[in-house]
């Protein structure tokens, strides 16, 4: 009887223990994101020093070549050790690789990271003007510190479609104001570029990007003549951007506009600028205009002086018309740092 008992009384502390297990397993699967931001780690040439300048670039398939002449450019005027953190989706791994591999590019040190697109999942609505806009890798910059980019306290972030003529290290070592999470070009900041940005059209004000018919947006109290700023050259503070949890405040109003319909259908049609304008509003440290010289691809037409062009740091050519397509303007800039697709398979469109 004595035994029965402790039979009985080991198999219940058992049991107390599973259900424990079971509790405690439960809970922690329910704490752990619903998707992560990178798959896997696929590929890495070198190792990364906290002394390296970290430049973050992604790379589609569909514009491999435009993101290998942006790396070529930044590798090929600096004078300081500059490590890629090249991102993009599993289909171009191999592709990125390879373009790598088989061409100058493969003295440079970088790793390829896997974005995970899943973790958009109900964050963006499928309507915007422009169905490239929608591209999984235009939001990767919401994500800079869940990229396990290591050893690093600030990040240069570039858009595909830039050239750099500057050294990045004088881009990256820009002093940010106490507090701020980033530095940002603002949009009225160049009087050069005035003349351009009248005779295109080009939105250089919160009015061209936020839905000021919808209550959410004027609750925002930003006045509307407000200048906006073009997030697609910035150097982050990894640090202050964790400390704010910039990345949750970027998702809150992504998952605001699904409901709410804020900016997808406001004039300048973007859905990745939108909550970077609202986030970063007066808390953002503005960069060397010459820094960021915008708006190549905004016409097909207008062009700027060759002089100024020549004094720039960096050429980003927002807008439709691509360098890799045509009608583009400055086509010659952009060609200096293009190395062809060693497969064969992104090729420029020319006349």
């Amino acid at each position: 009887m004595a035994l029965l008992r402790k039979i009985n009384r080991g198999l219940l502390i058992l049991l107390v223990l599973v259900a424990f297990a079971l509790l405690y397993s439960k809970t922690r699967l329910q704490t752990l994101p619903k998707y992560s931001v990178l798959k896997k780690d696929e590929a890495k040439m070198g190792m990364e020093d906290e002394k390296d300048i970290p430049v973050v670039i992604c790379a589609s398939e569909e514009r491999i070549g435009a993101s290998m002449a942006t790396i070529n450019s930044v590798y090929s005027n600096s004078r300081a050790s500059v490590f890629f953190y090249i991102v993009t989706l599993r289909d171009a791994i191999k592709k990125i690789r390879e373009y790598i591999e088989k061409t100058k590019l493969r003295q440079i040190r970088y790793k390829i990271l896997e974005f995970n697109p899943m973790v958009l999942k109900g964050k963006v609505n499928p309507d915007s003007s422009r169905p490239e806009l929608l591209h999984p890798l235009n939001f990767v910059r919401f994500y800079l510190p869940l990229l396990a980019i290591e050893n690093h306290e600030r990040i240069v972030y570039l858009d595909d479609d830039v050239i750099v003529q500057g050294d990045i290290q004088e881009l990256y070592d820009i002093k940010l104001k106490a507090g701020h999470a980033a530095a940002f070009a603002s949009d009225c900041d160049l009087p050069a570029t005035h003349e351009m940005v009248r005779s295109v059209g080009m939105q250089t004000t919160y009015m061209g990007f936020l839905d000021y018919r919808k209550e959410g947006v004027r609750e925002l109290g930003i006045n509307p003549s407000d200048c906006s700023f073009n997030p697609g050259v910035f150097v982050a503070d990894v640090g202050e951007w964790k400390k704010q949890k910039i990345t949750k405040q970027l998702e809150k109003w992504m998952a605001k506009n699904v409901r709410e319909n804020l900016y997808s259908s406001a004039v300048a049609g973007g859905v990745a600028t939108p909550p970077m304008l609202i986030v970063f509003h007066d808390k953002y440290t503005t960069i060397d205009p010459l820094w960021h010289v915008r708006h190549l691809g905004w016409s097909p037409d207008a062009r700027y002086p060759r002089s100024f062009l020549k004094e720039a740091h960096l050429l980003h050519w927002n807008g439709h018309f691509k360098p890799w397509d045509y009608p583009c303007v400055h086509l010659d800039l952009w060609e200096k740092w293009f190395i062809p697709d060693p497969t064969g398979t992104f090729t420029l469109v020319r006349p």
